[in-house]
């Protein structure tokens, strides 16, 4: 027990500075907003740290180590401060300096502006999950598979070229007919660059990466490329806890802290995960969280025409991961049995 939670020391140390911190800027109910966010955070999260197990495993102690600390820094400060503030600067065609001033004298309306461009994010961040989704499926080395059913036709379509892209934007197609108006155009516009993202990052990843012939077509080698493609990964998973937060609290420290919270949490999950080489033990939990991770992409796809509570968000990528976990535990024992 006490190895296990030397991997929460810094995420334990920073919930402490964060709730401080919220106490300080906005009184006892903050405080409370900020251990809320971070366990709301981390529960809807914690197949993204499986995902992100999955491509540290390959890297050495340097780059993990610069996961935890830059990557850290970008996360909180970056993808749940700084992108929000990028996104409603675009949505409202308003300067750096006028979205600042929004976000702290207004942020009731700097929250009605991020919620107006819902239907963007949800494309971009369900399309770059889509293809992550994909891509881990169509692997056409791909030899073990937890829904067989599911999953070996989608190895045999990993012969066509490119099919993840076409396979999601054909979905970004479809889902942009619940949509009307301008909505409808700026909500494709925003998936192909979803999906343009995916290819830059992930080829930035393989260019500046030395995978080894013959490793799996998902792998993500260490270096500035699986840098980039873990924080935009983390982005696309934050992107509605962002918009939801500001059903609970309008201030825009109090979110950043909240998430950041949740955020370290995650990051120290999957130090645990790759360390104690628990995707190694469970053959199928990994298995399990690209398939949450698929099931939250159509989620956000789904949600620009119809309300989901984030509860149904959260639910459904638990199930998933439980149960990949329990078919893994009977694998195991039946392998046993069996040598």
């Amino acid at each position: 027990m006490k190895a296990m939670l030397t991997h929460f020391t810094g995420s334990l140390a920073f919930t402490a500075f964060a709730v401080v911190a919220a106490w300080a800027i906005a009184g006892p109910a903050a405080a409370v907003t900020v251990l809320f966010l971070g366990a709301l955070e981390t529960s809807l999260s914690f197949d993204n740290a499986v995902v992100n197990a999955t491509v540290l495993k390959g890297w050495n102690e340097v780059w993990r180590r610069r996961f935890m600390t830059w990557g850290m820094l970008i996360a909180v400060f970056g993808m749940r401060l700084v992108f929000p503030l990028l996104i409603v600067g675009v949505a409202g065609s308003l300067g750096p300096l006028a979205v600042l001033d929004l976000a702290v004298n207004d942020p009731v309306e700097y929250g009605r502006v991020l919620a107006s461009a819902h239907h963007q994010i949800a494309a971009f961040g369900g399309a770059f999950l889509m293809m992550v989704f994909f891509k881990f499926f169509v692997a056409r080395h791909k030899t073990e598979h937890w829904f067989e059913v599911l999953e070996k036709p989608l190895t045999r379509l990993g012969k066509m070229e490119a099919i993840e892209a076409a396979l999601t934007l054909m979905i970004v197609l479809l889902m942009a007919e619940l949509l009307e108006g301008s909505e409808k155009s700026e909500f494709i516009v925003a998936g192909i660059w979803g999906v343009v993202a995916f290819i830059l990052v992930k080829g930035l990843a393989a260019l500046l990466g030395h995978n080894e012939e013959g490793a799996e077509h998902h792998v993500v080698s260490q270096g500035v490329g699986g840098f980039l493609y873990l924080e935009v990964l983390d982005a696309s998973f934050s992107f509605d806890g962002v918009i939801g937060a500001f059903a609970m609290t309008s201030n825009l420290l109090v979110i950043a802290l909240g998430l950041g919270v949740g955020a370290m949490f995650v990051r120290s999950f999957t130090l645990l995960l790759v360390e104690r080489g628990t995707l190694d033990t469970y053959r199928y939990l990994e298995h399990g969280a690209f398939w949450a991770i698929g099931a939250l992409a159509a989620v956000m796809f789904v949600g620009v025409g119809f309300h989901i509570p984030e509860a149904v968000t959260g639910l459904a990528g638990a199930v998933l991961i439980v149960g990949s976990l329990g078919s893994s535990i009977r694998a195991n024992r039946k392998a046993a049995r069996t040598s």
